[in-house]
């Protein structure tokens, strides 16, 4: 199929769409990587990852202000190499992506078309008024770069009608890769935490907790994890970091309940809370969802609101439960139906999750029209 060239957005130190690109630079060991900029670079081998010029200069610290360039950049990709296509993993504007050269067969992965412009109901970047102001110029330049791409894949269902309604592209759906396999492993999650502060947190959990993990921004709704536990009377531990750290922790204080936030945990204490809680519950509007599977490829069942991709990541009544409505008495109620449920075979729940199956559709995704390329 040739010699391809991988692009996505930027490249941060945990997320979603990183592992996807981690796993795409797997299925494709001699591609490239091209990105606005990274702040991760042990993650790729020296050499492979090049940035653009934003890098080098202090927007690469503020999304918002380094917006209005991202596009013209995006338009003047540079390749090391002489590459005979592209795979863009996708969820701002990469699928602008055009080498500098003459135009190449673009493959377009898209956790989401941009919601900040398109579903601002769902991103509270999209609420403020630059954004209300320069949205319908910027719907109409995304859609009409949007066909340009030869074949468009969706990490969900959810996305593809999204992409769909936005953008009047047909897609396949290809589910995002999680490590499913090294997650069931692992008997025992607690016994690879090793620092000491980590094992002290691991200690003193309750016997019974449910919880939440995300990033502390907004949409994820974290509050609604400690309201509901509340009202169930159950203890509960949100794990992540971000801007919303201050907010739930004043909630925490009002709450009967006793309420444990972890930051930044460890990927061994993460899985370890996961292994050990109740219930895993993620309110979210997600376009997918990985970390609702690792729960469950750790034998806990979750519990999430009635809308998203992440109801395409369990199934119902047997390693999940769909709350009528995200209102913290819904999700109370659905938390306790969860807790309820009968042990489940957590292989045959996650293993169509898998990296594997993820490489095998992605080159497949690519290679049907690349082969002789």
């Amino acid at each position: 199929m040739g010699r391809g060239l991988l692009v996505t957005e930027w490249i941060e130190r945990s997320g979603g769409a990183e592992r996807v690109v981690e796993a795409m630079g797997r299925a494709f060991p001699d591609a490239n990587i091209h990105c606005l900029w990274t702040d991760a670079p042990e993650r790729f081998e020296a050499g492979r990852v090049r940035e653009s010029w934003l890098a080098r200069t202090p927007l690469r610290r503020h999304k918002a202000l380094a917006l209005p360039f991202m596009i013209p950049t995006w338009r003047a990709v540079r390749s090391p190499d002489d590459p005979d296509w592209m795979l863009v993993s996708s969820h701002a504007f990469a699928h602008h992506a055009k080498v500098a050269r003459a135009p190449l067969p673009k493959y377009v992965y898209v956790h989401t078309p941009a919601r900040y412009i398109w579903d601002p109901d769902f991103d509270d970047r999209g609420r403020n008024l630059a954004a209300r102001l320069a949205s319908p110029a910027l719907r109409t330049l995304d859609r009409r770069r949007a066909q340009e791409a030869t074949a468009i894949a969706a990490n969900s269902a959810f996305v593809q009608q999204r992409i769909r309604r936005t953008w009047d592209r047909d897609a396949v759906v290809i589910h995002p890769p999680v490590a499913v396999t090294a997650l069931r492993e692992q008997e025992e999650w607690g016994t690879r935490v090793t620092d000491d502060e980590e094992r002290r947190v691991l200690d003193a959990l309750p016997p019974v907790f449910v919880l939440g993990a995300s990033r502390f921004i907004p949409y994820k709704r974290l509050d609604l994890v400690l309201e509901a536990a509340a009202r169930l009377g159950i203890p509960a531990v949100v794990a992540g970091r971000g801007p919303e750290e201050a907010r739930l922790r004043a909630l925490a204080e009002t709450l009967s309940i006793p309420v444990q936030i972890i930051i930044s945990p460890s990927d061994a204490l993460l899985y370890a809370l996961m292994q050990r809680s109740a219930a895993f519950v993620f309110p979210a509007v997600e376009d997918f969802g990985i970390i609702p599977v690792e729960a469950q490829a750790l034998g806990t069942p979750v519990v999430t609101g009635p809308i998203g991709g992440q109801l395409e990541t369990f199934t119902p009544g047997v390693s999940g439960i769909i709350a009528a409505s995200t209102d913290p008495a819904d999700l109370a109620s659905s938390l306790g139906a969860a807790i309820d449920l009968p042990p489940f075979d957590a292989d045959a729940v996650t293993r169509r999750f898998g990296e594997d199956r993820f490489a095998d559709q992605i080159r497949n995704f690519v290679g049907r029209d690349t082969i002789g390329a």
